[in-house]
């Protein structure tokens, strides 16, 4: 039953899907992600589907969609996904929350082996959305300028320890299209993103934590895939055609049984040091 997440309760179940991990779809993300990420042999990128949990918004979005924007996303990685495997999608409502004027909705989507149900990949999205009271008025939401003047953050990163390669994109409009489509909405569409309070298009957030993916995966190798952890806030809003770098930096390590956790700062950051993704990441070795 469709409500578009009226009422989105925890615990909702919101949807299920099962894919084949084809050749094609991982060279379709490459391109569309600019990945050249050191994988294994036979091992697609852990973000493969990373914006599964979208598939179901008709079950657990507020119905305000004006203004809503996507504050933070986590993620655990398992197991590597095989390419050639066949794999399955949960997806749960798992929290709901007010905070800073925004009602928040927490989606848990679980990716799963399809032949032995072992639990591969869990992204944690953290979605906002306006009260109804403020839908629909002159103006934009957010633009340029209002994203500037958002309250200064404490200093970031407080790391101290060695940098991580980094890696630069430039997000065009076939970028988005190709991370965002094939739909017009306002990830990928000037005029959706106007209906929506927007003047522009707007790069969907889940893009910066691929892109920190990315670094970690060529920093660790498996020990992210299997293993890692991202927890990270989507600071500010991009803008197509905008230029961002992703970023990590070693903070420290510690024990985890015979293995040792590398913690680190992690962030993307626009051409004029303007951060959109701050969090922490972590991996073995």
């Amino acid at each position: 039953m469709n409500l578009m997440g009226e009422p989105a309760y925890v615990g909702r179940h919101c949807g299920n899907s099962s894919y084949d991990v084809t050749p094609e779809i991982v060279a379709f993300y490459r391109e569309a992600l600019g990945d050249h990420s050191k994988l294994g042999e036979g091992i697609a990128p852990p973000l493969l589907h990373h914006s599964e949990c979208y598939k179901f918004v008709g079950e657990w979005y507020l119905k305000n969609l004006f203004g809503n924007l996507h504050g933070q996303q986590d993620w655990e990685f398992f197991g590597p996904i095989r390419v050639g495997s066949k794999i399955r999608t949960r997806s749960t409502i798992i929290d709901r929350y007010h905070k800073r004027g925004r009602d928040y909705v927490l989606n848990e989507t679980d990716v799963v082996d399809a032949e032995d149900g072992r639990l591969l990949v869990r992204g944690r999205t953290h979605q906002s959305f306006l009260p109804p009271k403020d839908e629909a008025g002159d103006g934009f939401v957010v633009d340029e300028a209002t994203a500037k003047k958002k309250t200064a953050r404490p200093p970031f990163p407080t790391a101290t320890g060695a940098d991580l390669a980094s890696v630069t994109k430039t997000i065009d409009e076939r970028r988005c299209w190709m991370f965002s489509g094939p739909g017009k909405n306002y990830h990928t569409d000037r005029e959706q993103a106007a209906k929506l309070g927007f003047p522009n298009i707007v790069v969907q957030g889940m893009m910066s934590t691929c892109f920190v993916s990315e670094v970690m995966q060529n920093e660790f190798g498996m020990g992210f895939l299997q293993g890692g952890k991202m927890s990270l806030k989507l600071t500010n809003v991009v803008w197509v055609d905008e230029t961002l770098t992703a970023h990590g930096r070693v903070r420290e390590q510690s024990r985890e049984g015979t293995r040792t956790r590398v913690h680190c700062d992690v962030w993307v950051e626009k051409e004029d040091g303007t951060r959109v993704l701050i969090g922490d990441a972590s991996a073995l070795e």
